[in-house]
């Protein structure tokens, strides 16, 4: 019974490791995948907004603001998938799964950053705003990493 047990968890533990080094790929598609499009009226055509794109216009208008967003919406998710992904192969110690947590908690933040530009955008009246698939890959990528640190023993 043991055994079995061992071969479950070594099993679980693969798919974690699996899951989590998707993650390196996927966050990256996700920055450059279309979160929403937006038009000013809707006769004219849509503009796809992505991340990167969306932090290209803040670089240029507010860089502090830029600089906030793209530690939450780049670096945080990031180095926390990266950060578990050396946990998880034993090249760095499990100590800091708190600080990956928090890392994680960040990244949460982003997504709430963009249901809010899209709600402010629906408000206006001249604004048309869809949302694209950009939007939910990037959201997946980020709850999958919350559900990979919060299920990684300390």
């Amino acid at each position: 019974m043991a055994a079995l047990d061992r071969a479950a968890r070594h099993w679980q533990a693969g798919i974690m490791r699996w899951l989590n080094l998707c993650l390196l790929v996927l966050f990256p598609i996700a920055w450059f995948a279309p979160l929403m499009r937006a038009a000013l009226l809707p006769i004219f055509g849509m503009d796809e907004i992505s991340v990167i794109t969306g932090l290209q216009s803040l670089w240029q208008s507010d860089a502090v603001l830029a600089l906030l967003v793209t530690f939450l919406a780049v670096f945080a998710p990031y180095a926390k998938v990266i950060g578990l992904a050396l946990v998880q192969f034993g090249l760095l110690a499990p100590r800091v799964m708190p600080a990956l947590h928090v890392l994680g908690k960040l990244a949460m933040a982003d997504v709430f950053l963009v249901a809010l530009y899209i709600v402010l955008a629906k408000g206006f009246g001249m604004v048309t705003v869809e949302t694209a698939w950009g939007l939910y890959l990037f959201s997946a990528c980020i709850l999958t990493s919350l559900f990979l640190g919060w299920r990684q023993p300390h």
